[in-house]
């Protein structure tokens, strides 16, 4: 059987991507495939960028590494850090990766890419609605024609999950670098029999590492990298920054696990938030 790593969003934060690479190299799995993201948020985006370079035989676009690289004028204050912390050949490289890689595995065509089938800047969440899943498994412009896959899988959103529909598997692999549904680094293990088109054991495997959350934020802190106590939130908490800035660090907390908030002062009920489906 062989065995493949998918990870996507590290998000420059190479203490988490270090961790998951040595758990990944103690598992004897030598092929990674990384789906992007590779930068933003956190402050080491250019040693990410060329670690991948070295370690992951496919490399995708994500929707950071799309637009980072543009006008210097269009972005915020924060994204030309960001940019800024890379080294100028870097970002020809981000701009220029791939939108979605296929492959055939124990008789099923696998697709991988960053956001969905349309756009590596069209999010598709956890609760998703019918056609959006279908969208998923489309020939689109961004994925080229080829044999429409059953199994598909992607990043973006930072939440790992995996749904079955009619034959059709869909799952997120989650993010290394700002997890978001726990604080852990995330990455997914595919097994089967790659290049078969006869039918053979297929699986695929979620996995947690745990990594030192206080030596990245020191990294982000003496770096001088903004909005460092959103990062901060995110890394510990596993608490999008979104939610952070609406309603606080503790009634965050609460949402994020699902403990449903005291009524409003005019005893409006809040509108109801899913825990743990947040965006990156």
């Amino acid at each position: 059987m062989d065995r493949i790593a998918v990870v996507s969003d590290v998000h420059g934060n190479l203490t988490a991507y270090e961790a998951v690479l040595a758990d990944i190299d103690a598992r004897g799995i030598t092929r990674i495939l990384n789906l992007g993201d590779f930068i933003g948020k956190g402050p080491r985006g250019a040693d990410v960028i060329e670690l991948s370079r070295d370690r992951c035989e496919v490399n995708v676009r994500g929707n950071w590494d799309d637009f980072i690289p543009g006008d210097p004028a269009s972005l915020s204050e924060s994204s030309r850090w960001w940019r800024d912390e890379l080294k100028p050949e870097q970002l020809p490289w981000l701009a220029t990766l791939p939108l979605s890689h296929d492959l055939l595995m124990s008789g099923r065509w696998v697709r991988l890419f960053h956001a969905s089938a349309s756009s590596v800047h069209t999010r598709v969440r956890h609760a998703h609605t019918s056609a959006e899943f279908d969208g998923m498994f489309a020939n689109t412009d961004l994925t080229g024609d080829g044999p429409r896959p059953t199994v598909v899988g992607y990043g973006d959103i930072h939440d790992t999950y995996l749904e079955v529909r009619a034959g059709r598997t869909l799952f997120n692999v989650g993010s290394v670098g700002n997890a978001l549904d726990e604080p852990t680094a995330a990455y997914v293990v595919l097994e089967g029999v790659v290049g078969s088109q006869a039918p053979a054991p297929f699986g695929i495997g979620f996995v947690r590492v745990p990594y030192d959350v206080e030596a990245e934020i020191a990294v982000a802190t003496e770096r001088g990298m903004p909005e460092l106590e959103e990062y901060a939130v995110e890394l510990r908490d596993g608490l999008y920054r979104g939610v952070w800035r609406g309603v606080g660090r503790d009634v965050g907390r609460d949402v994020a696990r699902g403990v449903q908030r005291p009524a409003a002062a005019d005893d409006r009920p809040p509108k109801p938030v899913t825990p743990g489906r947040r965006s990156s």
